[in-house]
Formats: C-alpha cells, structure tokens, sequence
C-alpha cells in the first residue's frame, strides 16, 4: 500500500514534470521568434520536443527532483532545481544539434534553462505559500519559516521576533555535548514542520556535530521525498531496519501533537531496535522563545496520556491579560508557577506572584527573571489568610484579575489538619475575594478540584465552599467577574505521585499503588494552566468550569508505563505494591454533581456546570460559624457546618473516628 502509494506521488510529480519541460520549450521559442511561429519552427518544436523530455526527465529523476516535497521546498531544493536543469540543458543540447540540425538557435537553451527552472521553483513556491496557515505577528514569539511579521522583516527559524525592532538572532543554543557526542547520528521521527525546523537548527548549529540521517513518518505520502536533503526513509515499520542500517545512535520525536498512544508504539520500537528516544516538548510546554534544540528533552509519562492538544482562542486570552496588572496566589506552587509562565506570552503590564513559602516564591522569582526578562515580575512574600497584607498588595499593585490558586490540597494531610483547610481553602479565600472587591479588581478566578464533586474528604469540602464563596461574592459585586475551574489531578506537580513513582524507580522499587482499581482525570500542568486561562477569558462571571479531563487513567497503568520509560519491566526489574486506599480517597473522582447540569461551551475540552447556590446570608452564617470552630478548635462543628452548606459531603470514617469522636459521630448521624 505504503509503495503503491508512493509510486502514484513520483508518477504524478514526473507528470508535472513533463508538461513544465514542454512548456518551457515551447515558451522559449516563442520568445526566440516574437512570438511568432513558422511552419518551420512548429518542425522544428515537434523534433525537438520528444528528445528534451526523455533527456531531461531521465536527469531529473538522476537528481531525484520528482522527490522533493511540495509545502516545505526550502534552499537545498532550489539548489538540486538548478543543478538538475543546468545538467538536463548540457545533456540534450549535443542531442538536438543531431537531431534538429544547426537551425536550432543557440538562445533558446538559455531561455528554455531559465523558463524551465522558474515554472519548477514556481509552482512549488506557490504551493508553500497557499498551504501555509496566516502569521500573525505576536512580539516574543517564535516565527515560522517564511513569515513576514513587520514590513520588510524576513524571519528566519533561528530569529525572534521583538516589538518595534523586527527580526534578531537569537542567542546561541546552551544545549551541551551530552547527548551530542561526536558525529552522533540522529534519526528524526516526524517529516512535519517541527521535524523540518529541527532539522534546520542542527544545521545552524554545527558544534553539536549531529548528523541526521533521515526521517520516519507514518505518512506514506511522505515516503521517499527528500526535505532539504534528508530522506524520509519509511513509517514506524521500518524504525528497527534504518536503524541498525544507519547505525542510528538517537530518534528524536518530532510529533507535537502526537497522541499518547502513538508515542507509546513508537517507544516500543525504540526498546525493540535498542536505540535511545527524545522529543520535542508538547504545544503546550512551547511558552518561550527557545529553539527546538534546545527544548528537546526525554519522553515522560505526560506524552503517552493520549490527550488531544489544548486549542486556545488567544486573542480572547490576551484581551483580557495585555496591558494588565495579574495577580497569581500561590505562585510558588505547581499550578500558580505555570499560570505566571503562560500570562507571560501575552505581555500584561505586571504579574505579581504571592506565596507564603519563602523558598517557592524565590524560585518562581528566578525562573521569572531568567526566562522572560521583558515580562514585569513582582514577587510578594504573605498569606491570603493576612488581610491586612492584602490590602497592601492590591493598594500597591492595583491588579485587574486575579487567580486564586492558594490552597491545600493534599488529602490524606488535610484529613488530619481539618482546621488548617479551612483557614486556608475557605476563610483564605474569603479574604481574597473582600480584598479583591475592596481594591478595584475586575475578575477573580478560583482553581478548584475535582474533589469538590460529592466530596468525601476534608479538602474536596473545603474547595466546594471555597467555590460557593467566590459565586456568592460574584451576587455580592455584579460589577466584577467571579469563577471557577475545576480539574484533576495534575501530573509533575509536587504533590503528585509521579515524583513517587520516580524516586521509587530509582532506588529499585518497590512502587506503591494504593489500589488495583485506583483510578484519577489527569492532565498536564502546562495544559491545566492554559484551559484555566481560557476559562477565564470566557467566563461572563458567576460560572463554575470543569476542564475535559478525558477518560480516568488507572495508577497502576501510570507505574506501569513509568517503569518501562526507564528501560525496566514491570514485575521482573521492579515490583508493585498496594499499600490500601487511604482517608478520604476515592477509587475513582468525578467532575460534575448530581444536581448540576451540563453546560457546553464554544470550547470543545470546556463545559459549565450551573447548580445550586447559596442564599448569601447561609453563607455568611456558615463562615461565621467556621471561624468560630477553628478558633475553638471544635471538630464535631466544623464538620457539622460543612455537613449543613454542603448536604453531598460524606465525611470519612477517618475524620468521624480520630477527628470526632464517638459524640460528634453520633450527632452528625443525628444531622444526616
């Protein structure tokens, strides 16, 4: 199939061939003569036009012309162009001297040379520029090959774009000799876009002293063709014979968008051909302006979840950042931290980063200054549960947004420190959303979980009231935008279990998995953060999102997959262990309630839940008697008043037998 489909390609490009060749001759002497032609030069066109397409077809396909490709036609094709025609117009003009006779002018081998050549690097030139998407000119972005950004400004794939000052160079890759030892050779996986600028920046870039010796694509149009003097050897049938063929050292994966399960397969050929892998980052993780060299880095866990790429509306999400003050709690944290990365593309005025870890906020703080220089970082040292130090920050800064993403979250920890979640998840909170109404902000967006479905423990029931208040103070300010997002566990963060799994891994295992059946929505931190953005940007306010988390993944696949990413087998290298469900776990969490409805939006990965609300003075009443408890340190109210606002909660036996006791276990059976 692979071969038939490739033959009709080559069939059809010698095709397109022949009829340039006979265009060009023809043209040529038409131009020779004034465009007027006399029985004898008509004679002369029928003996001459047989013998220039044998002669220069067999050149071509010498010069494996009909091989180039069509969109991504670059230098090194018009090259082999040129030196294909000026060796077709050499070979046929001893040819037709014999076969037309001395009345064949001289002229028209030039003229034919240069018409033929133009009609070639023309159509494919037009082609390149019709199957090119528009380029929007987008300051610190990275430009595609081709693109005109500013009038006069030919961007190159190793420049970048600034505003007011057009293309620059960028600085020289600081990707060491590691992985690149000498006259490594590298096989790049992937003959798209990225595959072709990888190729072009190895090229830039000779110290690395890569060597690519072709491509792989699964595309079996793209077999056979040559992009910019690399052959595109086959598809992933064919990965473990080039390599051994080429002596192939790395595979780099040049598959952006790829699905995790095609990464997956891919993988299963590297380990059966022996050859190490590493690929280019996600969509997603492309925030700065980087080259693709420099981002390459080794296949995680995150690229087999099999999710479909994050698409944004970025002029939505910039219109709501540009020019703006942003205020991000919890920046020191996982989602906080990639929340600041991506607002950084989109150029607000200043992104003032709250923490009150002194360590993480001095991280992100860094990270900040290193890797956008040109984006205005304030970071600011405090808790959301300070009013008074609120205040000075919004006195101080004056943000239009803010997002909330300071919060506790880890649940067997919360289960045992009841009174620290609800200071921090609910009455922090509360002291956000005042302060923000009090110092002018615009829109508040709460990151919440999707624990707060039908919650079960201590930190699902704190997040859910943490929802409740920011949609009650959105009733409170209709002038401002109150919202949530919800989603699910996030892979990399550091309370996640892939830093377990790792750190396990090493240390020769074995793996804990708590349950056989222990399954969760997971997504990446990069992606988390960009669909929080584009929630926001949507929301009219008084909305609580819930992100498309796909299909739940089961642990025990995710400590599979991670032990065969270190080149080990489950089982026989690394064991697993279930060390049993822990308080206040779910085998599997939700992310809608019973009661709400489903909403979509005009984003496809974006719904909307509307369920019920809250009469405001419940509320108030509620946190009222919240504080009251945590002062007190009364468990069996805390519970109780969590139990009364939120009739879905079912506190864990965990919580009712070493938080409670067996009077507050009795009341609370009372209240249900």
């Amino acid at each position: 199939m692979i071969t038939a489909l490739s033959r009709h390609r080559r069939a059809a490009a010698a095709l397109f061939h022949a009829l340039v060749v006979a265009a060009a001759l023809g043209a040529a002497l038409l131009l020779r003569f004034e465009f007027t032609l006399d029985p004898r030069s008509v004679r002369m066109l029928a003996l001459a036009l047989p013998v220039t397409l044998a002669v220069k077809l067999a050149v071509f396909r010498g010069f494996a012309l009909r091989d180039l490709p069509w969109r991504y036609i670059g230098l090194e094709g018009v090259t082999r162009m040129v030196a294909g025609n000026a060796a077709a117009s050499l070979a046929m003009a001893p040819l037709l001297v014999w076969q037309v006779g001395s009345g064949f002018a001289w002229s028209i081998y030039p003229l034919d040379f240069l018409l033929c050549l133009a009609l070639m690097a023309g159509t494919r030139l037009a082609v390149r520029i019709a199957s090119e998407p528009g380029h929007r000119f987008e300051p610190g972005r990275r430009c595609e090959p081709g693109c005109r950004c500013e009038p006069g400004c030919r961007c190159e794939p190793s420049h970048r774009c600034e505003p007011g000052r057009g293309c620059e160079p960028r600085r020289g890759l600081e990707t060491g000799r590691g992985a690149g030892a000498p006259g490594r050779r590298i096989l790049i996986y992937g003959a798209g876009r990225a595959g072709i600028t990888l190729l072009s920046e190895i090229r830039e870039h000779p110290e690395l002293e890569y060597q690519v010796v072709g491509f792989l694509d699964d595309n079996p149009q793209k077999r056979h063709l040559l992009l910019r003097g690399a052959r595109v050897w086959g598809g992933r049938a064919t990965l473990a014979t080039i390599v051994q063929r080429e002596r192939v050292d790395e595979v780099l994966l040049a598959l952006p968008r790829a699905p995790g399960v095609e990464i997956e397969a891919i993988l299963r050929r590297c380990r059966a051909a022996r050859v190490a892998a590493r690929r280019v980052p996600l969509l997603a993780e492309m925030i700065d302006d980087r080259t693709l060299m420099r981002q390459i880095r080794e296949v995680r866990v995150e690229d087999l979840l099999g999710r479909p790429p994050v698409q944004l509306e970025e002029s939505a999400i910039r219109a709501g950042l540009a020019g703006r003050v942003v205020l991000v709690t919890g920046a020191g944290g996982s989602i906080g931290g990639e929340l600041c990365r991506q607002m950084a593309r989109y150029q607000p005025a200043a992104i003032v980063g709250l923490d009150q870890s002194e360590a993480a906020l001095y991280q992100i703080d860094r990270e900040m200054r290193e890797r956008f220089p040109r984006t205005v970082f304030r970071a600011e040292l405090g808790s959301i549960q300070n009013r008074r130090r609120l205040d000075e920050l919004f006195e101080a800064h004056r943000p239009h947004a803010v997002y909330h993403a300071a919060a506790y979250k880890h649940v067997p920890l919360m289960e045992a420190h009841l009174f620290e979640a609800i200071e921090n998840n609910i009455l922090g909170t509360h002291q956000v959303a005042r302060a923000a109404a009090a110092g002018g902000a615009e829109t508040v967006v709460l990151v919440s979980s999707d624990k707060a479905v039908r919650p079960v423990n201590i930190m699902g029931a704190t997040k859910r009231m943490a929802e409740l208040v920011c949609l009650a103070a959105g009733q409170a300010e209709p002038r401002m935008r109150f919202l949530a997002v919800r989603f699910g566990n996030v892979l990399g963060s550091s309370g996640s279990v892939i830093p377990l799994f790792r750190r396990q891994i090493a240390a020769g295992g074995p793996l804990t998995v708590t349950h056989p059946e222990m399954r969760r929505f997971l997504m990446t931190i990069a992606e988390a953060a960009q669909l929080v953005l584009q929630a926001a940007a949507m929301g009219a306010g008084g909305e609580v999102f819930a992100l498309n988390m796909g299909e739940p993944v089961r642990i025990l696949d995710l400590a599979r997959r991670m032990i065969r990413l270190s080149g080990l087998e489950p089982d026989f290298d690394i064991r697993i262990e279930f060390s049993g469900i822990r308080p206040g776990e779910k085998l599997c969490e939700e992310l809608s309630a019973y009661e709400e409805n489903t909403v979509p939006t005009p984003h496809a990965q974006i719904r909307v839940f509307t369920g019920k609300g809250v009469a405001r003075e419940a509320l108030a009443h509620c946190l009222q008697d919240l504080r009251h408890a945590a002062e007190t340190r009364d468990a069996a109210g805390a519970v109780l008043s969590l139990k009364e606002l939120i009739p879905e909660y079912n506190p864990s036996a965990f919580v009712l037998e070493r938080a409670l006791g067996e009077p507050a276990q009795r009341a609370l059976a009372r209240a249900v």
